[in-house]
C-alpha cells in the first residue's frame, strides 16, 4: 500500500520517460515563472507519500508547501468531500446561506485563540486573500491607513501581499507598489549583529518599530502590525515569545491590532492547532488570525477570525468573493479538523519534532556546513553554511542537497532570507519508518554534496 511504503526510485534516469513527456508538455504550455525544480510528475498520492507517473514513490517533506498535514488523499475527507458534492457544489455565501460555512465558521471562532469573547469567522480561498482581507479588517476597525510588517516576512503574491513581503525576489518587475506599508527587523537571533548580548535582543529588535513610529509613520498611523508566529519564506524561525509580549504592549498602547499570520503555521504544524496557542499559554493573544493552507486537506480555502467588535467593522460589500467559503472545502475543513482533534495530530507533530530535531542537532555537531536548526513541533528548519565561524549562507549547496535527496526518492523544499534553509514540512500521518528513512536520505546527501 502507497500510504506505508519507503522511497523507490526504479527509472534509470529522473524523470522518467513518462514524466519526461509530461514536463515537457507542462513548458509549452504554463509560465516559465512558475517554475518547478523537481522531476516529478504525480499519478497518486496517500499520507506521505507520492507515486509518480513512472511508477517511481517519492516520501513528500514538502506537503504541498504546508497544506497537506493530514496527507494526501485521507479517506475521511474524500468521502466529505463527495457527499457535498451529491447536493451541490458551490452557494455564495453573500446571496445564500449554507449551513457547512456556519458550522466552520462556529468551530473555528471555538477553537481559534484571539482576543475576545465572541469571535466571527469569514473565508476566503488562499493565504494571500486571508492576509489581504485581515489588513482589511483591521483598517476598517482601528480608521488608520498604515501597517507594520518585518524582514523575512512572506504574506503572498497579490499585490498588497507581496508589497508586505520582505523577499522581492517574488515582485521583480511588479511595481509600483502599494503605500503605507513600513517594516521593521524580526528578531532572528542567530543572525544578531555580532556582540549584541542575548539579554538585549529584545530591545534591539523594538526599537526598528520604534524607529518606523518615529522615521516613517506615527503610532496613531498604524492599524496593524502583522507577523507570522513562525516564518515561513523567512527561514522557519520562531517569533520568541518575549518579543512578541513586547509587540503586544506596543499595540495595546497605541491603539494597533496585532494580527498573526497562520497560514503556514497553523493546523497542527507547531505541536498546536495554532502556533498563537504557545502565545496564549504565555499571556499573549492576536487580534485577528489568518489561516489556510492545511485547513482543508488540500482544497482551496482560509480563513480569518477575529472579535465580533473587530470582523463588523467593515462596511457592507467590502469583504466576500464569489468562490469564498466554497461547500465542497468547508465539507472538506470540518472533516480535517475533526480528524485532527480525533487523532491527536497536534500531539503527533510534537512527537515528529521532538525526532527530527534530535537528528538535526547532531548534524549540527557532526558537520561545519549545518550552521542553525530551530522551530517549533513539526515545523523545523536546518540552516547551511560555508562554515560555522563566519555564518555565510550556502545556498548552492542547499540547492544541491535538495536535488540530491530528490534522486534517491525524498522531496524537500527550501526557504530563507538566502535560500539557504531546508524547511521539514511533512504530513503528519507519516510512519515512523517512513520519518526514518528520511532522516536517512538527507543526511546521507549532506554527506554527499558537502564532500564535493
Amino acid at each position: 500500500m502507497l500510504r506505508t511504503d519507503l522511497p523507490e526510485i526504479i527509472t534509470e534516469t529522473l524523470p522518467g520517460p513518462k514524466a519526461r513527456a509530461m514536463i515537457e508538455r507542462r513548458a509549452a504550455a504554463t509560465p516559465k515563472a512558475i517554475g518547478c525544480p523537481y522531476p516529478v510528475v504525480i499519478k497518486r498520492g496517500e499520507g506521505a507519500m507520492i507515486e509518480d507517473v513512472d511508477g517511481n514513490k517519492f516520501l513528500d517533506w514538502i506537503g504541498g508547501v504546508g497544506v497537506l498535514n493530514i496527507g494526501y488523499s485521507q479517506p475521511e475527507v474524500v468521502e466529505a468531500v463527495k457527499a457535498q458534492a451529491d447536493n451541490y457544489f458551490h452557494g455564495m455565501f453573500n446571496t445564500v446561506t449554507h449551513e457547512g460555512y456556519v458550522a466552520l465558521a462556529e468551530k473555528l471562532c471555538e477553537i481559534a485563540p484571539v482576543k475576545g469573547a465572541h469571535k466571527k469567522a469569514f473565508f476566503a480561498n488562499s493565504g494571500a486573500e486571508a492576509d489581504e482581507n485581515a489588513v482589511k479588517v483591521a483598517k476598517a476597525y482601528t480608521g488608520r491607513p498604515n501597517i507594520i510588517v518585518f524582514s523575512g516576512a512572506f504574506h503572498g503574491r497579490t499585490l498588497l501581499t507581496m508589497s508586505m513581503t520582505s523577499k522581492k525576489a517574488y515582485a521583480v518587475g511588479m511595481g509600483p507598489f502599494p503605500d503605507g506599508i513600513y517594516r521593521a527587523q524580526f528578531p532572528y537571533y542567530y543572525r544578531n549583529p555580532e556582540g549584541l548580548p542575548q539579554e538585549a535582543a529584545v530591545d534591539y529588535y523594538m526599537k526598528s518599530i520604534r524607529d518606523v513610529f518615529e522615521q516613517c509613520a506615527p503610532a496613531n498611523t498604524i492599524a496593524a502590525i502583522v507577523v507570522e508566529p513562525l516564518q515561513g519564506e523567512g527561514g522557519f524561525i520562531p517569533a520568541p515569545i518575549e518579543w512578541v509580549r513586547a509587540v503586544r504592549q506596543v499595540c495595546d498602547r497605541n491603539g494597533i491590532l496585532l494580527v498573526a499570520d497562520e497560514v503556514q503555521s497553523g493546523f497542527c504544524r507547531t505541536g498546536r492547532m495554532f502556533a498563537t496557542e504557545y502565545w496564549k499559554e504565555a499571556g499573549i493573544q492576536p487580534d485577528i488570525i489568518s489561516t489556510a493552507k492545511s485547513i482543508a486537506g488540500g482544497v482551496p480555502l482560509s480563513a480569518i477570525i477575529a472579535s465580533a467588535e473587530i470582523m463588523d467593522a467593515p462596511a457592507p460589500g467590502t469583504i466576500g468573493g464569489t468562490f469564498c467559503g466554497n461547500a465542497l472545502a468547508c465539507a472538506a475543513a470540518l472533516k480535517v479538523i475533526e480528524v485532527m482533534e480525533r487523532d491527536h495530530l497536534a500531539d503527533r507533530s510534537l512527537e515528529i519534532g521532538r525526532t527530527v530535531m534530535a537528528r538535526y542537532t547532531a548534524m549540527l555537531e557532526k558537520y561545519e556546513c549545518v550552521g542553525d536548526v530551530r522551530g517549533l513541533g513539526g515545523m523545523v528548519g536546518i540552516e547551511f553554511v560555508t562554515d560555522k565561524a563566519s555564518k555565510t549562507p550556502d545556498a548552492a549547496l542547499t540547492a544541491a542537497i535538495i536535488q540530491e535527496c530528490a534522486r534517491n526518492g525524498l522531496m524537500v523544499e527550501s526557504a530563507g532570507t538566502y535560500s539557504n534553509v531546508i524547511r521539514f514540512l511533512a504530513p503528519l500521518v507519516m510512519t515512523d519508518e517512513q520519518l526514518a528513512c528520511g532522516l536517512d536520505i538527507l543526511e546521507r546527501a549532506i554527506q554527499t554534496c558537502s564532500a564535493k
